[in-house]
């Protein structure tokens, strides 16, 4: 996991609240010295949990200074009961630095339908004492993960500012809004209503263009801090390095997916929009039979054309102005010969798999990312509660 360039005036604790019985931290606080402003999105579910509710309040107004994490347990579907647990896991964190709750935003994630082991975190709140240590976000990113198998960090300079991104997910995970969990810290100074501009635009172009598995997490949450000590930064430079971490964050967040050998990444070009390109990578990079092709290294191209076919609203798409292509070598509408097989082939050997799909209606363009199916997604999935 790479260093990180650490913003200026954040905090991070990280320890274990007994969230499950392994040892493992499950429980993180990432914090802002001083105010910030902040944009979030969440997840649409109609079952999200009451942390995002929480949060969900908490951001309305623009300015928050941190966040509270609890991994390995969702605490969704859990009634009345849940949500007075989610609110009084807030309230002691900000009781403890000084805050009021609404300043900080509450997230959590893993399995769904339990209650936190109130007793056990409580235990755990019981320790925290302000100030806490300065900012490991390498930390954080291991307290924030559930069955991922590795940490998710990823960094940037802004002139003088630094940008910081955490983030965790690889299964239950078809974004509608952002997806999973990621967090972004900078000391960059933003206006709230530039940040959430330029947030959402980012977050439309790499966490909802992402796909493991086609299930929207009731618990996603998506936001970024922005404390401005390194003081004010030009806009277009801080939305490209924010778009470049994320993009990083995402590619690793697809390449981790559940039981994953492979990274699928779809470009979709020549659209009538980029609504439309969109929605035909989705359906190519979600369909299970093109994702156990990859998986399997079987030049079976046909599988991409089926999964664009199901775009069935979409009447511009003509059959005869597509062209599909694996890596470069183009499989559809001129079939390829045995030489131009075995490129495509080798290809689908390789640990990141391309599929060039040219709709020939339009400008409009989108890329998306998944992983292939295997084996190991169904095992881990089959027993994950026991």
């Amino acid at each position: 996991m790479p260093n990180p360039t650490v913003p200026r005036g954040f905090r991070v604790h990280t320890g274990h609240a007994g969230l499950l019985d392994d040892g493992r931290d499950d429980f993180t606080v990432v914090l802002s010295e001083v105010p910030a402003a902040v944009a979030a999105m969440f997840t649409r579910s109609r079952f999200a949990g009451p942390s995002v509710e929480l949060s969900r309040a908490a951001a309305a107004d623009g300015s928050a200074c941190g966040v509270v994490v609890l991994a390995r347990n969702a605490n969704v579907a859990t009634g009345m009961a849940g949500a007075a647990d989610a609110a009084e896991v807030r309230d002691r964190v900000a009781a403890v630095v000084g805050l009021d709750p609404d300043q900080l935003l509450i997230a959590s994630t893993g399995v769904i339908g339990r209650q936190y082991p109130m007793p056990r975190v409580r235990e755990h709140l019981a320790t925290l004492r302000w100030p806490f240590p300065r900012a490991d976000f390498a930390a954080a990113a291991r307290a924030i993960m559930t069955t991922d198998t590795r940490a998710k960090l990823r960094s940037a300079r802004v002139g003088e500012a630094s940008l910081v991104g955490i983030a965790k997910g690889v299964g239950m995970l078809e974004p509608n809004m952002a997806t999973m969990l990621a967090f972004f810290c900078t000391d960059a100074e933003l206006a709230h209503e530039r940040l959430d501009t330029v947030f959402r635009s980012v977050v439309e172009r790499t966490f909802n263009a992402v796909s493991i598995d086609t299930d929207t997490s009731t618990s996603d949450t998506a936001g970024i801090f922005a404390n401005g000590l390194a003081g004010p930064v030009i806009e277009e430079e801080f939305r490209a390095a924010l778009h470049s971490v994320a993009l990083e964050l995402v590619r690793d967040i697809a390449s981790d997916g559940e039981g994953a050998g492979k990274l699928i990444t779809v470009q979709v070009r020549g659209a009538r929009d980029d609504a439309q390109a969109k929605r035909v990578g989705k359906t190519v990079v979600n369909s299970p039979l093109v994702k156990t092709m990859v998986h399997g290294n079987d030049p079976n191209w046909g599988r991409v054309t089926m999964a664009i076919g199901k775009c069935e609203n979409d009447l511009d798409i003509d059959p005869d102005r597509v062209a599909v292509g694996f890596g470069g070598t183009e499989v559809y509408p001129n079939e390829p010969n045995r030489a131009a097989l075995e490129q495509v082939v080798a290809h689908l050997r390789s640990n990141e798999v391309m599929i060039d799909i040219n709709l020939d209606i339009g400008s409009g363009e989108f890329t998306v990312y998944g992983c292939d199916l295997t084996e190991g997604y169904i095992q881990l999935n089959s027993n994950y509660t026991t």
